[in-house]
């Protein structure tokens, strides 16, 4: 029986997350460009699709690991945003009290267990709460959010190899975008990243990660598949990073060039967020309620920009409580 597609209003929902995750992402940018932020920032802008369409077939109860470009998962999981731009701000009202920053959001309240630094970090995590889960006997499904770079760690093979022998309730979402930072794809990764998964005998799909209803319909499909104790299974999204590999990738470069502005351009016409509102627009929805939704959620970005400027700065000594258990 085929997937049935959203209904209008949850397509509508699906363009509000996503949309909430572009404007916070652009504001991240304009604040990187100005020099306000303490830290890199690595931005999800172009990527939206695949965070909000997953998410949104997902509990609070459920877990996700994320990646260094983390703010889309965080925020498709529902994560405040509030305490989203604190925690990059460094500062005390912050999801992690501004010790974890950009790459390090968490908030195991929404399931989100964590962005990692680590390329390839998640994956063990995310395998390793599949298990407890499944330990435990409850339906709680796991969701590890890779990119194509992280496929060539040896983890990813340990993992697919320990959830497909124990049917572990485990979804691997490999965030397809053309690029290992600087390097593109073709250039360090043999082969295709599916057929790892399918040499492990997990279900695997291929899919256009700009498309959100095809993300939605296929991430449907492997959680629904997942808590029912059938185990795990791969979704490779092909997507396109639109920004760099990180805000401030000029200082790397160096004056070099790793891919052309017509590319980009060309992956720009592919906008999910733009294909999301035409479709809003086919089935009725009136561009006038899609441009207050949009004023919505920028004040939404503007609020929580605000609440990070006016709180405290991260206290240091937390340091020492975070990182040793007190006795």
């Amino acid at each position: 029986m085929p997937t049935p597609e959203p209904t209008t209003d949850q397509l509508l929902a699906l363009y509000e997350r996503m949309l909430l995750i572009r404007r916070m992402e652009e504001r991240l940018r304009a604040d990187a460009a100005a020099g306000n932020l303490p830290g890199a920032v690595h931005l999800y802008i172009g990527q939206e699709a695949i965070a909000t369409g997953v998410c949104a077939r997902l509990r609070d109860s459920d877990m996700i690991t994320s990646t260094h470009r983390g703010h889309g998962h965080f925020l498709a999981k529902g994560g405040d945003p509030r305490a989203m731009m604190a925690e990059i701000w460094g500062k005390r009202t912050g999801i992690c009290k501004g010790m974890g920053g950009s790459m390090h959001v968490a908030d195991f309240s929404k399931g989100i267990l964590g962005a990692n630094g680590i390329v390839g970090g998640g994956f063990a995590i995310a395998t390793g709460a599949a298990l407890a889960a499944k330990l435990l006997h409850d339906t709680r499904v796991a969701v590890a959010f890779f990119g194509d770079g992280a496929a060539n760690q040896g983890v990813f093979m340990e993992s697919l190899n320990v959830s497909s022998l124990w049917k572990l309730p485990l979804v691997l979402v490999c965030e397809h975008n053309q690029f290992c930072e600087f390097t593109p794809s073709a250039n360090v990764t043999s082969g295709e990243i599916a057929d790892r998964a399918r040499a492990f005998k997990i279900p695997t799909t291929v899919i256009d990660g700009n498309d959100v209803v095809a993300v939605w319909q296929a991430a449907g499909e492997a959680v629904e598949r997942a808590r029912s104790g059938e185990g795990p299974s791969f979704i490779e999204a092909r997507t396109y990073r639109i920004q760099g590999h990180l805000e401030a990738e000029a200082l790397f470069l160096a004056g070099g060039k790793y891919r052309d502005e017509a590319e980009i351009e060309e992956w720009r016409k592919r906008d999910p967020l733009d294909r999301t509102r035409a479709r809003l627009v086919a089935a009725g929805i009136a561009a006038g309620d899609l441009q207050a939704l949009d004023s919505r959620i920028r004040r939404t970005v503007e609020e929580a920009v605000k609440f990070a400027e006016e709180s405290a700065e991260a206290d240091p000594e937390l340091a020492f409580d975070l990182m040793f258990a007190q006795g």
